[in-house]
């Protein structure tokens, strides 16, 4: 297997052990084009959930509604947002990597 395939994957399934840290290091590091371009790519996908989430998380907490006994109803469809958006951001890299790993 090449190590620029590995080394591509691994930017993808980075989202479970370094973040956004190890596809700027390879984007950074790197010379290949093609290593280049699937480290920013997925450098982008790690990214649009980390800078959505304090928003969301900031919506989660504030009370919209001065009712006591009133359904945070914002609050709710906040929390189901972030999880969708996680879920997404988690499974596209997953597929993504995969796909590196077996093109030819």
């Amino acid at each position: 297997m090449e190590t620029r395939k590995v080394l591509s994957s691994l930017c993808y399934f980075s989202i479970f052990f370094a973040g956004f840290i190890f596809p700027l290091a390879v984007y950074l590091a790197t010379g290949d084009e093609g290593t280049k371009r699937h480290a920013k790519k997925s450098l982008l996908s790690h990214l649009i959930p980390l800078i959505l989430t304090p928003l969301l998380v900031l919506a989660v907490f504030y009370d919209f509604t001065s009712q006591q006994d009133a359904i945070p109803v914002f609050t709710v469809i906040s929390i189901i947002v972030l999880i969708l958006l996680w879920l997404a951001v988690v499974i596209w890299n997953i597929v993504k990597g995969v796909k590196v790993l077996t093109a030819e």
